[in-house]
C-alpha cells in the first residue's frame, strides 16, 4: 500500500536570544550572541555568530547549520536512493565546506558549499553505481534546490 505525501510541509522551530549581560543592546560590544535552537521534544542547538563577528566559538553559527544542512541533506537523499539501488553503505563521512564572501556594507553571502562525502561500499557493490547515485541525491536535495549559490559534491567511493 502507498501513502499519498503531502504536498508542503511546514518546519518549526524556536530561537532564543541568550545573550542579555544586563545591559541588552545598549552598544554592539555590549552583548553576547549565544542563543538556543529548539523544537519541540527535541534538545536545544547551541547556538551564536561566528568568533570573527564577536561570537563563542564553542557554540554553531549559522553559517556552519546552513553547511551541516546541505551536508545531511544530501546524505540522507543518498543512503535512500543507495538501500534502493541494492548499494549497501557501510560508511559515510562528509568533510564540507562552505565560502562565505563578505561586502564592504558589511554584509556578504555564500558563493559556494563542497560536499566531499567518503563512502564505503559492501564488497560486490558497483562503485560506478555508488558514485552515479550522489548526482541524484543532490538533484534531489531539498536544501541545495533552495540556495542562490553553487553546491558541488566531491564523493570518494571505497569498496570494502
Amino acid at each position: 500500500m502507498s501513502r499519498a505525501m503531502p504536498k508542503a510541509h511546514t518546519f518549526e522551530v524556536n530561537v532564543a536570544w541568550t545573550g542579555n549581560t544586563g545591559e541588552g543592546t545598549i552598544d554592539y560590544a555590549s552583548y553576547e550572541r549565544s542563543h538556543e535552537i529548539s523544537a519541540e521534544g527535541k534538545p536545544a542547538v547551541p547556538g551564536s555568530s561566528d568568533p570573527a563577528f564577536r561570537g563563542d566559538k564553542s557554540r554553531y553559527n549559522p553559517e556552519e547549520l546552513l553547511v551541516a544542512s546541505l551536508s545531511t541533506c544530501h546524505m540522507l537523499w543518498y543512503l535512500h536512493l543507495c538501500a534502493d539501488a541494492h548499494v549497501v553503505v557501510i560508511a559515510y563521512a562528509d568533510k564540507a565546506a562552505g565560502t562565505l564572501k563578505l561586502k564592504e556594507d558589511g554584509g556578504g553571502r555564500f558563493s559556494e558549499v563542497i560536499l566531499k562525502p567518503s563512502v564505503t561500499i559492501k564488497k560486490g557493490c558497483d562503485p560506478r553505481l555508488a558514485e552515479e547515485l550522489h548526482r541524484r541525491a543532490h538533484e534531489l536535495c531539498f536544501i541545495a534546490n533552495s540556495v542562490n549559490f553553487a553546491v558541488r559534491v566531491e564523493p570518494t567511493i571505497t569498496v570494502e
